[in-house]
């Protein structure tokens, strides 16, 4: 998410901060370095120029605070008119009182608009929802029984017709979940390659007749510009309550994001980062302006990490670290569960301080499998005690894994700097601030 424009970002305020003094000269020059790089994320022209103008106007007319460098105040700035521009955000669905809640999902054909449906039917179910999802897309085919199977998939129950008056389809679906005590009603509406008169009128009538108390729409971050453009349209011609980008984990460039509350008015609920049916994240611009400027995003982190690791379980690993007893094992154990909360690139750009270093692709966790197999082919004494593992340790465990001693190696040497790592967060008062967060695990592998 944001690779490029982070990596850009990062670029420029390096050199911002390589100046020693900011003058009004260096931050117009850095400014316009920061219009292409929104450019190039596709953000739209119009929200790139009143961005730039509020941060120089801020970074120009503004005091450098004594405390922190020039090139730190300008990061400072920037990320406070990010958060501003993304902003308000709510990420919470205000639910009906005495009958079911109704929420209406429109866009484009592709957008991914079904698998959302059942991504935030999960989601609500895991607050204590009871969803229902109702299959009101009758004119893309096998629409219907994508619905059906990802009801099956995820055990909520799907409703669906072979009627093709959808607004009826619609009006007995809510019939049928007041029958079942379901409180949550998820409608798939049809969509079209791109939008059409007879489409919207399907959608008009839809929400005039059946009355949503949500409607969202579903947009494919990774057309940039197009994404914006298409919300824009339907946010005239329907009254929206909120939009949810899908594909934010692909080759988005991130201007979507970044422009889709500024043009619509609209706040993005919620952003889809996977294909797998867990991963809808609830928007928050800071976090999200934390992520592109390099920063990190903690909250988010600690929020993944409360699923897999309870407080006990943190308790002790904060104990082992702070006993100089963390080993290869102990690695192997924590790795697998951070893989539990996502793809680890993902995960380690959530770490202040070191997200923006690290680069995760493809290659990159195809080694970390090989890491596993290494460490698992390891005796419990050799994962305890790394610095036993000699020559004919390192063939035999090169053997057993189907890599090579220089496969070793190369973990053995990582592991140290990982320990080296993990002493100089604690130093910086990392997880100092993390035990801070009240009723929340600390991250695997971080405590």
């Amino acid at each position: 998410m944001f690779e490029a424009l982070t990596e850009n970002f990062s670029k420029i305020f390096q050199r911002l901060r390589s100046r020693g003094k900011l003058t009004e000269e260096n931050i117009k020059e850095g400014m316009r370095e920061v219009k292409i790089a929104l450019l190039q994320a596709d953000v739209s022209l119009p929200v790139i120029n009143e961005f730039i103008k509020k941060v120089t106007e801020k970074a120009v007319g503004q005091e450098v605070i004594r405390s922190i460098s020039p090139g730190q105040q300008i990061v400072k700035i920037v990320h406070d008119e990010m958060i501003r521009l993304m902003s308000p955000a709510d990420p919470k669905i205000p639910f009906a009182d005495g009958e079911p809640t109704v929420i209406m999902m429109a866009g484009l054909q592709g957008t991914g608009k079904t698998t959302t449906c059942g991504k935030l039917a999960l989601k609500l179910r895991s607050k204590g929802r009871k969803p229902l999802l109702v299959a009101a897309d009758i004119k893309r085919p096998a629409a219907v029984e994508q619905l059906k199977v990802l009801g099956r998939q995820l055990d909520i129950p799907v409703y669906a017709e072979d009627r093709k008056r959808v607004v009826k389809i619609c009006k007995r679906a809510v019939d049928h979940a007041k029958k079942e005590r379901l409180d949550t009603i998820i409608l798939d509406t049809a969509g079209r390659l791109q939008i059409d008169k007879e489409m919207m009128e399907e959608l008009r009538q839809v929400a005039a007749k059946v009355k949503p108390h949500q409607i969202y729409l579903v947009v494919d971050a990774m057309i940039g510009q197009d994404a914006v453009n298409s919300a824009k349209e339907f946010n005239d011609q329907l009254e929206l309550d909120g939009v949810i980008l899908t594909k934010m984990d692909g080759d988005a460039r991130g201007g979507a994001a970044l422009s889709v509350r500024a043009v619509t008015g609209k706040p993005i609920k919620f952003v889809g980062v996977g294909e797998k049916m867990d991963r809808l994240e609830e928007f928050h611009p800071e976090r999200v302006a934390g992520r592109i400027l390099g920063m990190g995003d903690t909250v988010t982190l600690v929020e993944k990490a409360r699923k897999e690791i309870t407080q006990d379980e943190a308790e002790k690993l904060q104990k082992k670290l702070a006993r100089g007893e963390f080993h290869l094992g102990d690695f192997l154990e924590q790795m697998q569960r951070m893989k539990k909360m996502g793809p680890l690139g993902e995960i380690f750009k959530m770490i202040p301080g070191l997200g923006s270093k690290l680069k995760m692709g493809e290659e990159e966790e195809r080694e970390l499998v090989k890491i596993e197999a290494i460490i698992q082919s390891m005796t419990e004494q050799e994962r305890r005690r790394p610095e036993i593992i000699n020559l004919s340790r390192k063939r035999r465990i090169a053997r057993g894994s189907a890599t090579t001693t220089a496969d070793v190696n190369g973990l053995l040497k990582q592991f140290k700097q990982m320990r080296k790592m993990i002493k100089q967060m604690k130093s910086k008062g990392f997880f100092g601030k993390m035990k801070g967060m009240k009723g929340m695990a600390m991250p695997p592998g971080f405590g």
